[in-house]
């Protein structure tokens, strides 16, 4: 695996796990797409990093059983900012 793209996932990985961020927040800090976060993280940092893979694994898993909550506060939270009739 080349160095840059090794520590691209690593750069990730801490960013993600001292952030508590999401994916999608990661990609946007970082000027990469969803798909690339998510690849570097979950396929490339196990080589690289057994450790922090762990550690980002598991707050991956806690995002992905959090989401629906979040959406549904969005979608609160777009409902109450329109004016009724």
């Amino acid at each position: 695996m080349r160095t840059d793209i090794a520590e691209r996932a690593v750069r990730l990985a801490e960013y993600i796990t001292e952030n508590h961020a999401t994916v999608r927040a990661a990609a946007k800090r970082f000027g990469v797409s969803k798909s690339t976060v998510h690849k570097d993280v979950t396929e490339r940092l196990e080589e690289v990093s057994p450790e922090l893979y762990t550690k980002v694994r598991a707050l991956l898993e806690l995002n992905k059983a959090e989401r629906h909550i979040r959406g549904g506060m969005a979608t609160r939270d777009k409902f109450k900012k329109r004016k009724g009739p």
